[in-house]
């Protein structure tokens, strides 16, 4: 190696040990890309560009303060996108740019989310115990893949956005399928890839293991996810939430949601998923996932500059959690820009439909602040709780407010809107008629333009 070339390391090497560190003592902001798409759309002709000049998109993210790549794995999948030796060369394209590295299992050959949670081919017809050795083996092997070629992740997420289990139906845990047994097996699923982990990180080397739950919108259904699992004994580091608004609800919902869990678990948090639209146009034939303006949230439009606006919010939300347990956000796939190959999430992208990189992307190279109207503090009073076929509730507007009202259940389905007008500002109470509801736990949201509440209600 050339004394030039040791100088061009140098500091890319010196990066690399400094976010080490400080990633040790939680003192980094995990700034993510999810670029799971990026040598998919290279490989098809897509390119990136800078202010005009082409670049490699990974140095696009870090000339913008990304510090962290996300990465998927998938078991076998299809083609060679997603493999282990495919993700292992993004490692290292992602560790030779100064990144840390999230490494996302799905334990599936396909796409694995709170619908679909289908076991690799590979792993079909096991008995449950050879299953659970399976998981334990496959991922002590992929992480020791990682390690020999000094890539290793300084992240694993044990699933893809298990809200419903994973392992379907060994380690299913919704539905018909909610009950001890079966978030025994979930619970020693999980537990075999935690130690895979562990086992087959280098000696020295610190592993945070993430737990990755869909909606980060909706507090009761993580409370619900989250109380169980810990029954369990699983011993994990970080709660990874997915937060789409056109899914997940409003930012006041997940600023709710992060203040409950940091306080509650005791657990850092990450956004390990959102997005939004810089806007509604088609950049291919492929049908977009967001496109119209009822998928937006109020205040935020499909444009560049609503993209900008609800990143910098997102990102302030995260970074008020209490006690300091808000640790970062991933963008998901800010590189899939059209037709390479086709995208259902070009208007979702960091990048314009020709690869250059959108003025937006700079807020990550921001300090961002919250807004202070998602941090207001408000309570909801539910009297009496217990309730029978009625019961009241109150509450305080600090301004006049369209509010809704409404009863959800544990996975935060609506069950019945009890409540759709307009209120002054001031003190409020309000009975709810509930008779129609069967017997169990339900929570009861209250809903304004700027923020949500809610609290425990239980049917006798």
């Amino acid at each position: 190696m050339t004394s030039r070339n040791i100088i061009f390391l140098f500091p890319v090497i010196l990066f690399f040990i400094i976010t080490q560190s400080l990633f040790a003592q939680q003192a980094v902001f995990i700034k993510g890309a999810d670029g799971s798409v990026l040598d998919e759309v290279e490989q098809n002709g897509g390119k990136y560009f800078e202010k005009g000049v082409e670049k490699d998109a990974l140095t696009i993210f870090r000339n913008n303060g990304f510090n962290t790549l996300r990465l998927k794995l998938w078991h076998t999948p299809e083609n060679e996108y997603n493999s282990l030796p495919n993700i292992l060369n993004m490692a290292k394209r992602a560790k030779e740019k100064g990144f840390l590295l999230l490494l996302d299992i799905h334990y599936s050959d396909t796409w694995a989310d709170p619908a679909h949670q289908q076991k690799p081919t590979a792993w079909e017809g096991l008995s449950f115990k050879t299953l659970s050795d399976s998981v334990y083996e496959y991922t002590k092997k992929v992480i020791e893949a990682f390690s020999k070629q000094n890539t290793p992740p300084d992240m694993v997420q044990i699933g893809n956005e298990i809200s419903c289990g994973m392992l379907w139906d060994d380690g299913r845990i919704c539905g018909s399928f909610i009950n001890p047994k079966q978030w025994e097996q979930f619970g020693t699923l999980v537990k075999q890839g935690i130690r895979g982990v562990r086992d087959g990180a280098n000696e020295g080397k610190e592993i945070s293991i993430i737990i990755h739950f869909d909606n980060g919108g909706n507090n009761f259904g993580c409370q619900w996810f989250f109380d169980n699992l810990l029954a369990q004994d699983v011993d994990f580091d970080i709660i990874g939430l997915s937060f789409y608004p056109w899914w997940h609800g409003t930012l006041s919902d997940l600023a709710f949601n992060l203040n409950d869990l940091a306080t509650r678990y005791q657990k850092d948090i990450i956004v390990v998923e959102s997005a939004y639209p810089w806007t509604l146009d088609w950049g291919d034939n492929t049908n977009n996932i967001v496109g119209t303006e009822d998928q937006l949230l109020p205040g935020y439009p499909a444009t560049v500059e609503g993209q900008k606006q609800f990143l910098r919010d997102i990102l302030g939300i995260i970074r008020n959690t209490p006690e300091n347990r808000g640790k970062g956000f991933v963008y998901w796939s800010p590189e899939w820009i059209p037709g390479h190959p086709g995208s259902p999430w070009e208007n979702l992208a960091l990048f314009d439909f020709q690869g250059e990189a959108l003025e937006s992307m700079k807020v990550f190279d921001e300090n961002t602040a919250v807004p202070g109207h998602f941090m207001n503090k408000r309570t909801l009073q539910i009297f009496p709780s217990p309730f029978g076929d009625g019961t009241s509730i109150r509450f305080y507007l600090a301004q006049p407010e369209k509010v809704t009202i409404s009863v959800v259940n544990i996975l935060g389905g609506v069950c019945k809107n009890l409540f759709d007008g307009r209120l002054p500002a001031g003190g409020h109470e309000i009975h709810l008629n509930v008779e129609t509801l069967v017997p169990g736990v339900y929570r009861i949201v209250l809903r304004t333009d700027t923020f949500v509440i809610s609290a425990p209600a239980i049917k006798q």
